[in-house]
């Protein structure tokens, strides 16, 4: 089993550090783009917004051979990236983005793993992690997707490749089904603002979310993919990951 001091560690950290995207990955995600929608959907019909038709799915081409899970839609989109409120509230940097929406529920879906590390937190809270909303959970089996089907593990590390960077973050919540448009792409408050910057907020309003659908999502799957042994950071922990000689990102090699 992995020690929990080192995710707690994480989990006391702030917003992670933008990253170079790794020559392998930029590559894979040229090679996605070019292909332009994956085979093997392990669930499909989900939507990144309010106007689309619905043709994003959780892909699996490349679970035996990279172990990873991502989103794609078709004709070489991926996703968008909206915001998630979710969590723990308050804290010195909370500066009030969160406050427009109506549907922030105060807690995420890992809380109670989250809870047992005792790292001196109750929840994540999205001013301050940097998570990734992974997963849906629909009344519906069309409109669900469990990751943990597949492998992933909660609060295990996720990549995101948002324009010209990479971020790593941690798998720490879910969507809802809301059927009959199931929702995709979404990142805490504090892992949106490290990719587009302090207009990203939870209201409606012009430029608050980035529309376009160029976000790449990758988690991987595998206890490897937890924080392993000894880090300070979201960066560090990924550094830290036994995956592929320390890199999950180097997976897609």
């Amino acid at each position: 089993m992995h020690s929990l001091l080192p995710l707690a560690s994480l989990l006391l950290a702030s917003s992670a550090t933008a990253l170079k995207v790794p020559d392998n990955l930029e590559t894979f995600f040229k090679d996605l783009k070019t292909k332009g929608e994956c085979s093997d959907k392990l669930a499909g019909g989900f939507y990144n917004t309010e106007f689309d038709n619905g043709n994003t799915a959780y892909c699996g081409d490349h679970l035996e051979d990279y172990g990873i899970v991502y989103l794609q839609a078709n004709k070489g989109r991926f996703s968008n990236m909206d915001i998630d409120c979710d969590g723990e509230q308050g804290g010195p940097q909370d500066d009030g983005r969160c406050d427009v929406t109506t549907t922030t529920q105060e807690r995420t879906s890992v809380k109670a793993t989250i809870q047992s590390y005792n790292a001196g937190i109750s929840d994540l809270n999205p001013h301050v992690h940097s998570y990734v909303v992974f997963g849906n959970d629909g009344f519906n089996d069309p409109y669900s997707f469990d990751p943990r089907e597949w492998g992933v593990h909660q609060t295990s590390v996720m990549a995101v490749v948002c324009g010209d960077q990479m971020f790593y973050g941690i798998w720490g919540d879910v969507n809802g089904g809301d059927s009959p448009r199931p929702s995709v792409g979404e990142v805490s408050l504090s892992l949106a603002t490290a990719c587009y910057g302090k207009n990203m907020s939870s209201s409606d309003g012009d430029g608050t979310s980035h529309n376009a659908e160029d976000v790449l999502y990758l988690a991987f799957i595998g206890e490897d993919a937890v924080p392993g042994a000894s880090c300070e950071s979201a960066n560090d922990c990924a550094d830290s990951l036994t995956c592929t000689n320390g890199k999950c990102a180097e997976r897609t090699s």
